[in-house]
């Protein structure tokens, strides 16, 4: 399209702009814990969808659209710690997904493993997600090791199903929680900072791609290098004074709550900077130099740029490393999907159907660090009081002898 421009008139060029559609699913009681965090933050730009087998569970969700699993096979009760129930559930209910997913260019599945809607429906999820030709990228939390037998088995067994129809499979250690959390932290806040890491992962990955930039990372970018096969790995850090920009890039590599980054067998990694007016270019250069002497000479590295003047003297970090030795699974499409995902589903009887696609921008939200768990105890009791579907009745993710001590 070629438009060409009067300079005097004020009005402005009507370019057709599009922004990509991003939807995020949470999954079980740990995925609708993690997107009710973001939407009492007030995330806007994404889509959110919530899915769960526990038709009470579901009724106290925020998110807009929520979807029943399986209701004629679990009646709204839940999938008993059971992933096969889970993943016959949405099987039932693959249709109602697909609806809700149509129209996505990527979708973010957040999740606990262990339990078993979550472990057992995720990959369901992911294999429509795959289907509708959307970039599909899972951020999972992982039991703790006292959390020993079947929950352990359930996680594994789920990792390995869920790998297979993602572009980007991240996963969250509980146990790196009791590495950074205070002795006296209470165990609802520490099963609020796991979800608070999904939180965190999603919202990174919608900024990069939503928000214009000094220095553009794009869509097709994220997309051409999460899909380029091999693994991938997200990493978010921040930093402040003098050395802000290398000390987040820092930071992000050796994130408490993240696994070790292995940069030598990157083949990509998109660096992304939102800092405030003070951010100077020598900083994100310095920074840069930094990371390409730890990598792989054949690594293609996009950096990226977004002021943010509410970060004076601050700076935050997300990297996307790729190539790092999944399974590539560009092509990998359920066959009983198929024929679901070559018709749109009917809009006009779909209460699930896209909603019309966003322009604005969303705001800027700092992730939060490791050190800011003073901060969330604080604010917990107002975030507590909204999010009252967090009691332990609804915590499928919780086992049960953990959920009688906290009565």
């Amino acid at each position: 399209m070629i438009e060409t421009v009067n300079n005097t008139d004020n009005s402005q060029p009507a370019f057709e702009t599009r922004k990509p559609v991003l939807k995020v699913v949470g999954i079980g009681g740990g995925g609708s814990n993690a997107i009710n965090r973001m939407i009492e933050l007030g995330i806007e730009g994404i889509d959110f969808i919530a899915a769960n087998t526990d038709g009470q569970a579901l009724k106290s969700s925020l998110a807009p659209v929520k979807i029943q699993l399986g209701p004629n096979l679990t009646r709204g009760l839940g999938a008993g710690g059971k992933p096969q129930v889970g993943e016959s559930a949405a099987e039932e209910s693959a249709k109602e997904i697909h609806a809700a997913l149509y129209g996505a260019d990527m979708v973010f599945i957040a999740a606990g493993m262990g339990g078993g809607t979550g472990t057992g429906a995720a990959s369901i999820v992911a294999r429509v997600a795959q289907a509708i030709g959307a970039v599909t990228i899972a951020i999972v939390s992982l039991p703790f090791s006292f959390e020993a037998g079947r929950r352990q088995v359930n996680a594994r067994e789920g990792l390995a199903k869920l790998r297979q129809f993602t572009d980007t499979l991240i996963t969250v250690p509980n146990d790196r929680l009791l590495q950074i959390a205070p002795h006296d932290l209470p165990l609802e806040m520490a099963f609020r900072l796991a979800d608070d890491v999904l939180r965190q992962g999603i919202q990174g990955i919608s900024e990069l791609v939503l928000q214009p930039g000094v220095i553009n990372v794009d869509f097709a970018h994220v997309r051409q290098m999460i899909q380029s096969g091999g693994g991938a790995l997200l990493a978010i850090g921040q930093g402040e004074g003098e050395e802000k920009a290398h000390q987040a890039v820092e930071r992000a590599l050796h994130h408490p709550l993240l696994d070790s980054v292995p940069l030598d067998q990157a083949t990509g990694i998109i660096v992304n900077f939102t800092g405030g007016n003070d951010l100077t270019f020598l900083e994100v250069a310095d920074a840069m130099e930094s990371l390409q002497r730890r990598t792989n000479k054949r690594a293609n590295i996009i950096p990226g740029i977004i002021n943010a003047p509410q970060m004076h003297d601050r700076v935050q970090v997300i990297l996307i490393i790729t190539g790092i030795g999944s399974t590539p699974v560009s092509g990998t499409v359920l066959q009983t999907l198929q024929g679901i995902a070559a018709t749109p589903p009917a809009r006009a009887t779909s209460p699930a159907a896209p909603q019309e696609i966003r322009t604005g921008q969303p705001p800027f939200i700092p992730l939060s660090e490791p050190e800011d768990i003073q901060q969330l105890q604080q604010e917990a009791p107002e975030r507590m009081e909204v999010m009252e579907y967090t009691g332990v009745s609804n915590n499928l993710d919780v086992p049960a002898f953990i959920r009688r001590r906290m009565r």
